[in-house]
């Protein structure tokens, strides 16, 4: 069968392996530039050569016998590595947390910078509307996206897949991208918290980032909480970064010198509700859906919700 994927992130490029390694012919499909979506990599030039963040999935935590073997493989292969600093099951992808879905994308056909706005079934297969053109035919499709965008791409086709999708609504995060020409003085290297900010991170300080000590910038991801990025959601991010960074300085105890880069990233669709089930599967209609929305706000929960999809269709098939 030819499935086509829509959404290109840890979850449809699971599935796609399973179902590729069973025989299956797939084509992915994402409207990012390239591969990470929320475990993309942010890098900036600076005057001291090029900041690196990670300005959505901080780490992975390999908690499931099926992760923690894919972990364990890309680690082998320098892919992955331990940061104990966000605790003993924490991995992070390595030069930056994209190297896990990019190390997935580059085994199958992805065509990034690609928006599908719809989905039409002839009768005996599947296309993608695009604009101004239709990609297919496919046998199949998986519908790999948030929640949100999910929703309105399942509604005129599977009304109990988009009503899920509808009913898994997400928190929105504002991220801080920061970074110094001379390392911050900190005693620490993450700090979890309630209050504006729920998240702080010397991203320069994870396995394989360079750092002030191979002469690049002291790099500081700052991510703010959901009731706080709620509350600010509509602001600009040059509204929201002086605030973030005056809440950083708070956390500091310090004033802090002038940086090389301060930006903000919002993230509108970041902290996903779970709907309850692992993945959504049609034999009928051939259509699914998966994501970490239906399992957990996690790089582990997007990778089990893919498995569990591929695993579904190919249980089906065999029977």
């Amino acid at each position: 069968m030819h499935f086509g994927i829509i959404g290109a992130g840890l979850a449809g490029l699971t599935c796609a392996d399973r179902l590729v390694g069973a025989g299956h012919v797939v084509s992915a499909f994402d409207k990012g530039r390239g591969p990470g979506g929320r475990m993309s990599t942010r890098r900036i030039d600076t005057p001291l050569g090029q900041a690196r963040f990670d300005h959505g999935a901080q780490f992975c935590a390999a908690t499931t016998p099926g992760f923690a073997r894919q972990v364990a493989e890309w680690a082998e292969r320098g892919v992955a590595a331990h940061w104990p600093d966000a605790g003993p099951d924490a991995y992070v992808g390595v030069p930056g947390m994209n190297a896990l879905v990019a190390d997935l994308a580059q085994r199958h056909d992805v065509t990034f910078e690609c928006l599908v706005k719809g989905l039409v079934h002839d009768g005996r297969h599947w296309w993608l509307v695009l604009e101004g053109e239709r990609r297919g035919p496919f046998d199949a499709v998986v519908v790999a996206t948030p929640a949100e965008q999910a929703a309105p791409l399942l509604s005129l086709h599977a009304f109990p897949m988009a009503r899920a999708a509808a009913g898994s609504a997400s928190q929105a995060c504002w991220t801080a991208m920061m970074a110094w020409a001379e390392p911050l003085p900190l005693d620490w290297t993450v700090w979890r918290g309630d209050g504006p900010l729920a998240w702080v991170a010397r991203n320069s300080a994870k396995p394989g980032r360079p750092g002030p000590a191979q002469g690049a910038p002291d790099c500081w991801v700052i991510q703010a909480s959901a009731d706080w990025s709620r509350q600010h959601l509509e602001q600009t991010p040059e509204e929201v970064i002086g605030q973030i960074a005056a809440a950083f300085a708070d956390l500091a105890g310090m004033a802090l010198p002038d940086p090389l880069v301060a930006r903000a990233h919002r993230w509108r669709f970041a902290r996903p509700v779970g709907a309850g089930s692992t993945a959504l599967w049609d034999d009928m209609l051939r259509l699914g859906a998966c994501g970490d929305w239906l399992t957990e706000p996690t790089v582990q929960g997007a990778w089990l919700s893919g498995d569990a999809l591929a695993g579904r269709i190919l249980a089906r098939k065999a029977a």
